[in-house]
């Protein structure tokens, strides 16, 4: 890839269980990606720093049910303000299987819940960064 894949990571909300994405965090530092963490945050503080910092990609996590309420508002106001088209948009955490079909209908490219390994977030992450911006040029 022709430069650092840069992301931004947040709590959706109000959400305190921060753990596991530090976890992600140092993964994807240490695969040798430029990593933001901003906290908690709500859908419209994550899109104007994600335009900011100019990521590829804005990655939250949701351990406190938020992930529809929340990740639905985020990626539908990102598809508005044209950024879906070029950051993926991923999410983590705790939710039922039915949601994870939710959430990626909604338009997160990935789908991460306990148990997804570190190979497999940084895998994924690679490939939709790349899959992005081979679509953009």
């Amino acid at each position: 890839m022709d430069r650092k894949i840069k992301v931004l990571l947040a709590k959706l909300g109000l959400d305190v269980h921060n753990r596991g994405l530090i976890t992600v965090a140092k993964v994807l530092r240490n695969a040798g990606m430029e990593v933001v963490y901003i906290g908690n945050a709500l859908p419209p503080e994550i899109l104007n720093s994600a335009v900011q910092e100019d990521v590829d990609v804005v990655g939250v996590s949701s351990l406190g049910g938020a992930h529809l309420s929340l990740g639905g508002p985020l990626v539908k106001e990102a598809g508005e303000k044209g950024l879906t088209e070029r950051m993926v948009f991923l999410i983590g955490g705790v939710f039922a299987p039915a949601d994870g079909e939710e959430l990626r209908r909604l338009g997160f490219g990935g789908i991460f819940t306990p148990g997804a390994t570190e190979e497999e977030i940084v895998s994924s992450v690679k490939k939709l960064v790349s899959s992005k911006r081979n679509r953009g040029e």
